[in-house]
């Protein structure tokens, strides 16, 4: 192996000739270079700026690549071509973003459709799947089911990246192999194979197994983009006749809910809400501010149908459903699969987390109220819906339809919610996913389930729960308000329990 130095750039001869580039991120220069680096370094003046620089520079213009296709449904809209670059002119809003293409024409993007060029590093490649877990990367390639498809991921040791690899050797299985760094900043999969950058890597093992089960030999096509605050910059109110409603999904407090199109092109799912079940203009007001929630864990409003009855409510499509009915359909695989329904409640945690640091309160989470799509990613639904029903049998703790088996005490003596109410009905989700969709205190009836919430008698220990997940869904049921955790910390403790029992 030869190392030139070519411009003040390192440049790498591998002898079997491969020349490799020099794409090296978050690499350290050597010692002396660093030395001289800190050498040139200009004074700071107390001021802030360095000596002879003018107080006011022109700001640096801001380039973003997409990341994904976009096709602009409103006249003030900008479609997005995968890849290219565009020019951004507006970033003030947080979701929706005024920009520039090559052509010259503007207009506005979804935001988390791009990413700013100068950070794009690994995203720009198609095999990188950014923060996916362990769990749903294997679900992801089994589902593909092809031999030596893979991906790269952000492993759960911050800094690091995981390569997860599917192989039919022997039996169908998936592999998961840390990417290392020697001391001289090479990465590699074996020792005997180092790169200069981890893209070079990648295109390494694509033509040498190397050391791996398989070399690498596609990734999982078809990647659904995500979903779009609203459907379009600043529109929550959607047209009745721009819905094409298909087959019903569910029926539940509020009423039907279908599968539907907009547009002929965008899939999204309908509630059309009953007459008369829900306070109409208050929750037309809130929806204003609801399409602007937006996360990954959350299953995101659109916008809604209010110019005529009965009000639709236009979501984000989630194919398989329910959770609830997902745990109970493929309870005999689940069961043996601890490691995913951890990664289900850690996916359920983060989006109330996000809800928690927005001031927003659930009021009725339950897996019912979560959503299952595609990569096995799972998604909080109807979070703060159940504020605006006006059936006393539903928002009264004594009504027939109230939610008694997910309530704390505070709820059933005072009807008093809080993010710490939804904390205990988070510990109650746990309890369902790890019993794979059983009915929490089985058939005890709602009367017998307050007098032992009262005595402060809890949930039993699911079979398939881990001891210390079932010690993190004991505080969730702490007595008072004040002693349960928030969702933050719990987010934290069960991504630091996954670590310690998931080896990744």
């Amino acid at each position: 192996m030869k190392i030139n130095l070519v411009n003040g750039f390192r440049t790498m001869k591998v002898f079997g000739g491969c020349k490799w580039g020099f794409w090296n991120p978050g690499n350290q220069p050597s010692g002396s270079s660093q030395t001289q680096q800190q050498q040139q370094v200009s004074p700071i003046m107390p001021g802030g700026a360095a000596p002879g620089t003018p107080s006011s520079t022109k700001p640096k213009t801001k380039v973003v690549v997409a990341l994904f296709k976009y096709k602009a449904s409103e006249s003030g809209d900008l479609s997005l071509d995968k890849n290219q670059e565009y020019e951004v002119i507006d970033d003030s809003q947080e979701h929706w973003w005024k920009v520039k293409d090559s052509k010259g024409n503007t207009g506005y993007i979804p935001s988390n459709y791009v990413k700013e060029k100068e950070l794009l590093g690994l995203q720009q490649y198609e095999w990188y799947v950014n923060d996916m877990s362990r769990q749903r990367s294997e679900s992801l390639l089994k589902q593909e089911d092809k031999e030596g498809c893979f991906v790269v991921r952000n492993s759960s040791t911050k800094g690091l990246y995981t390569l997860s690899l599917y192989t039919k050797v022997q039996q169908p299985h998936v592999k998961h192999y840390h990417i290392k760094q020697n001391s001289r900043g090479e990465f590699f999969l074996s020792e005997k194979h180092c790169c200069i950058s981890i893209p070079d890597l990648i295109n390494y093992h694509k033509h040498n197994s190397g050391g791996l089960a398989s070399r690498l030999k596609t990734t999982p096509c078809d990647r659904a983009a995500p979903a779009t605050a609203g459907l379009s910059h600043d529109k929550w109110e959607i047209d009745h006749n721009e819905l094409m409603l298909n087959e019903e999904l569910g029926s539940g407090q509020f009423g039907v809910v279908r599968k539907g199109k907009w547009r002929g092109s965008i899939e999204v799912a309908v509630k059309m809400m009953k007459e008369g079940t829900m306070s109409e203009d208050d929750f037309i007001e809130e929806a204003k501010v609801m399409t602007k929630l937006q996360h990954t864990n959350l299953v995101q409003l659109y916008g809604v149908c209010s110019k005529k009855r009965p009000i639709f409510i236009v979501t984000e499509y989630m194919k398989y459903g329910s959770l609830l009915n997902h745990l109970r359909r493929y309870e005999t695989t689940l069961c043996n699969n601890r490691g995913l329904l951890l990664d289900m409640c850690i996916q359920v945690c983060k989006g109330m987390a996000y809800l928690e640091r927005h001031n927003y309160i659930h009021r009725d989470l339950a897996a019912r109220n979560c959503l299952v799509g595609t990569e096995n990613i799972v998604k909080v639904a109807d979070f703060g819906l159940a504020r605006y029903v006006l059936d006393d049998q539903y928002t009264s703790s004594g009504g027939s339809k109230f939610p008694i088996k997910w309530a704390p005490p505070e709820v059933l003596n005072y009807t008093r919610f809080s993010s710490k109410s939804d904390i205990w009905a988070y510990g109650v989700l746990m309890w369902e996913v790890f019993s794979c969709g059983k009915m929490p205190y089985g058939r005890l009836k709602n009367t017998e389930v307050v007098e032992r919430v009262q005595k402060g008698l809890i949930l039993e220990q699911p079979k398939a729960c881990y001891k210390e997940v079932y010690d993190v869904m004991r505080k969730c049921w702490s007595h008072l308000p004040e002693n349960r955790p928030s969702f933050r910390v719990l987010k934290d403790q069960l991504l630091t329990i996954s670590q310690r029992i998931l080896v990744d």
